[in-house]
């Protein structure tokens, strides 16, 4: 068997190399096709007609009028829509329409008429008291002597911190064309699991899975919300069946931002107990949550700091009549991130006492100390902690207060069960096959790389063929898994194929296949590049063959290829008009455990992007909800607010790959970095202002309500 151990640092002449993604060009030309742009001859456009109500009672459906106009080819009945159903979220769909034009099938669903017997709701969380029978206790939960340890504190800090409910915002909304050819299925969908996406959809049809052709070119961005068919996929491809002809189905936006996902919310009410010198010593939380009717899963606290001696927990989860929760880059941590360190920032203000110090005093009861204690000083140096830092309460004069803050993160990752093939040809072109997805992330520049880098090619020589669930499996882009998952099965592929090309060329080179590598485009002797063939001059010597082998990363037996649990810090620097209530974000500085980068640029393209999404959550982004009516008022592009370029100021990224870190094989960076930023920025305008803004996004009304002593 090979060694597939990754090449010593001082051997690579790809990994660490900043290339750019190799699908870079069709995307920036407009070339790149996405589900959305599928055109097939002949295809209908479908429309969803939704519930307006937060909670109803169906009482009839009369889609007559919408059946008889011309150009309408099918009306379907949603399973789970008939009269009689109780429906517990605006937006659920009911009915969808197939018509020649889109504008004709919106015009048919207007035409379909519900009637609906109206049910109380309730859609707000964020005050507990008015929660009542809609909470339910998860139960406490106590470690040591909580009681004790806030007896024997010498200072006691409390707070109240909130994030509430984001949509998932993808750009590409959720849906897909799907054409019936006989009893298969060609099926293009936006989804985050190409190899999975069709089991599913065929189980929903009762066809044989194998009947089922999954196509996705590109896609546009998930965030951990597009794993399955779901109910409009199931519906499109009925109507499909139905009408013998595509269809093509996409959420509109409205539709798409009340029930295509959400990240819960997460309230808590946290007391700390610690000694005069910083340590902390006790941790009390009540804290509540909802993701929809589902209620919201609890947030992991206290976070990071995982070891607090003495620890009280309770947990409400919420339900409200509003759009299930689904995963959203690096679930529940972005929110308990945000709710411990605000905690132990306020913590430090009681203490009379720098937060950086107080963050490191208590790194013991962290998972990885040293790490935390280092990205904690390397932070501090990127934004001049020691220059800028001030108590709170920024005492310059004028209106414009700056501020600096904190916030820590943890992630797993490893890599997930995928297979690949590696295919040389007589012609020396090189294929690696897997059924995997590039989300966006630059799945596909990685895969290319690591094939480049076992094969001693250049990445432009190697064709990747993703995003067809006829290529070997691969497992879903989730949990931050995929990189290590495909570059292991990668390389794995790539170095049996390899091992296969040295057997036909050992006895033209005079020697033992074992004695050969691969460098620099050609196969030689190692360490004797005169001794040598150019590498299609070796793969003519597979005469009319091709090589064809796999590999597959096996999550329980990784080989020490990938592995996961990484720490992040982030510090934020901002600037606040006490004025206008206007935050405005000068630097966010990124200091992130990776493990063994393949691909500086895009590892830190992901560092960018995760910073990106923590802006948006702390100073513009949140789901608005009308107790009168029950609806979103904000499901749209104008008035669901987004950081835009002049908002985001300065990103430094450091990515920590530290010898020892690169030992530990390939780790997922999807997740991680988007964990600590909203905290660091809540922070950093606390520290400005010189009190709390308790709930996150810091819009002018919130931090202008601090300031006066009042909530919003």
């Amino acid at each position: 068997m090979p060694d597939y151990s990754w090449p010593a640092p001082e051997k690579r002449r790809v990994f660490g190399r900043r290339v750019n993604r190799v699908d870079g060009l069709v995307k920036a030309s407009g070339r790149a096709k996405y589900a959305y742009d599928i055109k097939r001859p002949g295809m209908l456009h479908a429309a969803v007609v939704v519930c307006p109500y937060a909670h109803a009672r169906i009482r009839s459906i009369d889609t007559s009028a919408a059946e008889k106009m011309k150009g309408v080819a099918a009306v379907h009945i949603f399973d789970g829509s008939a009269p009689g159903t109780e429906v517990l979220w605006a937006g659920y769909e009911i009915a969808a329409v197939a018509a020649e034009t889109e504008e004709l099938a919106r015009d048919a669903a207007r035409a379909i008429r519900v009637e609906y017997e109206i049910l109380p709701h309730f859609v707000n969380e964020a005050d507990l008291s008015r929660v009542g029978a809609r909470g339910k206790p998860a139960g406490e939960r106590i470690t040591g002597d909580p009681d004790q340890a806030f007896k024997s504190a010498d200072v006691v800090s409390e707070g109240v911190y909130g994030c509430p409910v984001v949509c998932h915002l993808t750009w590409e909304t959720h849906g897909q064309v799907i054409e019936w050819k006989g009893d298969q299925i060609e099926y293009w969908p936006t989804t985050q699991s190409v190899s999975s996406i069709g089991a599913e959809l065929a189980k929903a049809l009762g066809v044989p899975p194998a009947n089922v052709h999954v196509m996705q070119e590109h896609m546009g961005i998930g965030y951990g919300s597009k794993f399955s068919p779901d109910r409009w996929g199931i519906a499109c491809a009925k109507l499909a069946r139905q009408t013998g002809r595509p269809v093509k189905l996409f959420l509109p936006r409205d539709v798409e931002q009340q029930i295509a996902g959400n990240r819960p919310s997460h309230y808590a009410r946290i007391r700390l107990a610690a000694k005069k010198d910083g340590t902390i010593i006790g941790w009390e939380s009540q804290s509540w949550s909802t993701g929809g009717m589902t209620g919201g899963g609890a947030p992991p606290i206290p976070y990071v700091y995982t070891n607090i001696p003495n620890v009280r927990i309770n947990h409400t989860a919420v339900q409200v009549n509003a759009g299930p929760q689904r995963a959203w880059r690096a679930p529940n941590h972005p929110q308990a991130s945000y709710l411990t360190c605000c905690a132990i920032d306020d913590l430090a203000h009681r203490l009379g006492m720098d937060p950086l110090e107080v963050f490191k005093k208590n790194a013991d009861y962290t998972a990885r100390p040293e790490v935390y204690r280092s990205q904690l000083d390397k932070a501090a140096e990127l934004i001049g902690w020691k220059k800028l830092w001030h108590p709170r309460g920024d005492k310059t004069p004028g209106r414009i207060k700056r501020g600096l803050g904190i916030g820590v993160g943890t992630w797993g990752g490893a890599g997930h069960l995928s297979n690949c093939r590696c295919n040389i040809h007589p012609d020396g072109r090189v294929e690696v096959e897997l059924g995997s997805q590039d989300i966006g992330t630059g799945t596909r520049t990685v895969i290319a790389m690591t094939a480049a880098e076992t094969l001693g090619l250049p990445v432009g020589a190697i064709q990747v063929k993703i995003g067809d669930n006829r290529y070997p499996f691969s497992g879903t882009s989730g949990g931050s898994t995929t990189v290590g998952g495909v570059s292991s099965a990668t390389r794995k592929a790539t170095m049996n194929a390899l091992e296969k090309l040295f057997e036909r060329v050992a006895p033209k080179l005079g020697v033992k296949p074992e004695e050969l590598e691969a460098v620099n485009g050609q196969i030689q002797v190692k360490g004797n590049p005169k001794k040598a063939l150019a590498w299609k001059a070796a793969c003519n010597l597979l005469g009319s063959d091709k090589i064809s082998e796999m590999g597959q990363n096996d999550p329980k037996n990784p080989m020490g290829l990938n592995t996961g649990g990484v720490g992040g810090v982030q510090m934020a620097d901002v600037s606040v008009d006490i004025e206008t209530g206007i935050v405005r974000m000068n630097r966010l500085v990124v200091v992130q455990d990776c493990g063994l980068i393949i691909n500086p640029k895009t590892a830190e393209s992901q560092c960018y992007g995760a910073a990106h999404l923590s802006i948006c959550a702390a100073l513009y982004e949140e789901r608005i909800m009308d107790d009168i009516t029950g609806r979103m008022l904000n499901p749209d592009m104008e008035f669901y607010k987004v950081a835009g370029n002049p908002d985001i100021g300065e990103i430094i990224v450091h990515l920590d790959n530290r010898p020892e870190h690169d030992k530990r094989g390939v780790i997922g960076l999807g997740e991680p970095p988007v964990v600590p930023g909203i905290a660091a920025i809540a922070n950093a305008v606390t520290n400005a202002i010189g009190v709390r803004v308790p709930f996150v996004p810091m819009t002018p009304d919130k931090v202008l309500a601090a300031l006066e002593g009042r909530t919003a």
